[in-house]
């Protein structure tokens, strides 16, 4: 897997102060997509364990609430591989940090409404997760008022919660 960039003090792709990965990487190549670099698999740097300590360091302080990770795609199937041994390991270190991740797949089509991107690791990094922003960036909904996303249609869903309850969920921090 490769990725694009990492931030480390992000206010803008979740709630609170993240660490952000974007990783390189996606097919649904949107109209308007504000990083269409990121759609090659190839874009950016190869993502290795020494890029791992580096991101764990960087959520170390206690102002980090969490770890975002968006791209390009991450629920890519190349990338939902690579990734769930780190989703697993940011756990294990910091049980108290979120994980956002967004997608252009939605919770629907992740957990089986498409064969692509459900895939033997998928549900694995759902239970990993707690905040999936979901669907695709639609130029014809770009809304610049919302909360944590580009376009109407998008989530933001309490992957969590719904997992728990069966019932889809949304973020309660979700601004109207």
């Amino acid at each position: 897997m490769h990725y694009g960039a990492i931030k480390n003090h992000d206010v803008a792709n979740g709630a609170g102060v993240r660490v952000s990965l974007f990783v390189s990487g996606c097919r649904n190549h949107c109209k308007g997509c504000f990083q269409p670099e990121t759609w090659s698999f190839t874009y950016g740097k190869e993502f290795t364990e020494e890029t791992e300590d580096e991101i764990i360091k960087l959520l170390e302080p206690s102002f980090i609430q969490g770890l975002t990770i968006l791209g390009g795609d991450p629920m890519e199937p190349e990338n939902q591989r690579a990734l769930l041994p780190f989703l697993k390991r940011v756990r294990e270190t910091y049980k108290d940090k979120d994980i956002w991740m967004y997608s252009g797949y939605t919770l629907e089509e992740l957990t089986g409404g498409n064969p692509h991107c459900a895939i033997d690791v998928t549900a694995d990094i759902l239970r990993n997760i707690n905040v999936l922003v979901d669907g695709r960036f639609d130029e014809t909904l770009r809304n610049l008022t919302l909360q944590f996303r580009g376009s109407s249609n998008q989530r933001i869903i309490d992957v969590q919660l719904t997992l728990r309850t069966g019932d889809l969920i949304l973020w309660e921090g979700i601004r109207r």
